[in-house]
């Protein structure tokens, strides 16, 4: 353990020395974006490489090195880098024009498609991103409950003025929340009727890909029916696992569901959905008096991307494929760290996968205190050396240009890195 730190400066070396025009780059980002960039997660030490091509699964870097992709734009990537059907639909789209500043056909094929598939989701309304949409689907569910007080999970991440972990408070939007703990049933008897909404994933992404107990989130539902508060699934990240969500997977329907991520084929895209009754609080002809604004919500590229997207590539068959991938590969990885010398272990659900430097298992955020960041950041280093990309935090998201082969790769690299460590 005393030797990480020491091979963690080694290991910043040897990445810095193969990337000078990234180096280069950075110090010339610093003068005009805080920190380097405009996107805090992509922050790496000593400095994140700059990306100049992508293609399916594989991204090249400005110093000419490539990579296979396993993080997919933080789930965003779902398609790879470069759909056929998505170029095709927005080349298509932009020779008739854009920013129109008013309704058009693609936007009624999307939000088609996004009804036709997610159970809880009777309506539909677009925001450009999934915070947008979790704040929307708050401040509905507070006006249409005539209550303030919202449930979270503690140190759960819906977005950017929504992390209820370290260092969020300074932007956290000002509602009254309350915090439970993710996976503790005991705890559900807290909700009562003065909660307007219980918002929870059904696998915490950013907290490290902890995926819920059926039990809890059935207990949530039952707790929400009995005191009148909506249940607001964040499927921004879990929508991938089947064509229906994973609640459509799990069995459990809640009132609103928010969306984001892949399904406008890596566009900016947010959506925020669900029973009618509720909805209608947007609709004028049903009495509705809430307003939503937004300039680029039905923008024309992300609608298009969109329509297609999900009309000619989401289907079940391949959804199903990378959720059965995804389960495969985090148990090929859990084998691995389970014999590795180092406390280490992967907590996950379908394609979406963390590894983390605990000894597991891993049911809450708070299993994953005392953490040996350094580890962990060799690790990612160690795999990044090989040609494999993943979040600093050891996050993945396979996306489906990711092939088995890539899969059984990145494993031995992982088994080589460890033992590199380890050594």
């Amino acid at each position: 353990m005393a030797g990480f730190a020491e091979q963690l400066v080694a290991a910043h070396g040897r990445y810095a020395s193969k990337r000078p025009r990234s180096a280069e780059l950075h110090e010339r980002a610093r003068t005009v974006m805080p920190g380097g960039s405009t996107r805090s997660v992509l922050d790496m030490q000593p400095f994140p490489f700059r990306v100049a091509s992508a293609h399916g699964a594989r991204l090249t870097d400005v110093d000419g090195h490539e990579y296979v992709d396993f993080l997919g734009d933080y789930s965003a990537g779902l398609l790879g880098h470069d759909p056929g059907p998505v170029e095709a639909a927005v080349t298509d789209a932009l020779r008739h024009g854009w920013s129109y500043g008013g309704v058009h056909t693609d936007e009624v094929r999307f939000a088609e498609a996004v009804v036709e598939r997610f159970p809880s989701i009777e309506q539909v309304r677009f925001t450009n991103s999934g915070t947008e949409a979790n704040l929307m689907a708050i401040q509905l569910a507070r006006h249409h409950t005539g209550r303030d007080r919202v449930v979270v999970m503690d140190r759960a991440y819906h977005g950017g003025l929504l992390y209820f972990g370290h260092g969020g408070e300074a932007l956290l939007a000002p509602f009254e929340f309350d915090r439970l703990r993710y996976n503790d049933v005991g705890g559900v008897s807290a909700i009562d009727d003065g909660v307007a909404a219980v918002l929870v994933e059904p696998m915490m992404g950013a907290a490290g890909c902890i995926a819920a107990d059926p039990v809890f989130l059935r207990a949530l539902r039952d707790r929400c029916d009995e005191v009148g508060a909506l249940l607001v699934f964040d499927e921004v990240m879990t929508s991938r696992m089947s064509t229906g969500g994973a609640q459509q997977r799990l069995g459990i329907t809640p009132d609103l569901t928010t969306l984001g991520k892949y399904l406008a084929g890596g566009m900016t895209f947010g959506a925020f959905g669900g029973r009618a009754d509720v909805m209608a609080a947007f609709d004028p002809e049903r009495g509705g008096s809430m307003t939503h604004g937004g300039t680029f919500n039905n923008n024309v590229v992300t609608m298009a991307a969109g329509a297609a997207a999900m009309r000619e590539l989401l289907d079940e068959a391949t959804l199903e494929s990378l959720f059965e991938r995804g389960e495969r590969f985090r148990a090929a990885i859990a084998d691995v760290l389970d014999a590795a010398p180092l406390p280490m272990c992967v907590s996950g659900y379908g394609s979406l996968l963390t590894i983390h430097t605990v000894p597991g298992p891993v049911t809450s955020p708070d299993d994953l205190d005392g953490g040996d960041a350094a580890l962990k950041e060799l690790v990612v280093h160690g795999l990044i050396d090989r040609g494999f990309y993943l979040a600093p935090r050891g996050y993945m998201a396979l996306s489906a240009a990711i092939t088995d082969d890539d899969c059984t790769a990145f494993v031995a690299a992982l088994s080589a890195s460890i033992d590199a460590i380890a050594s």
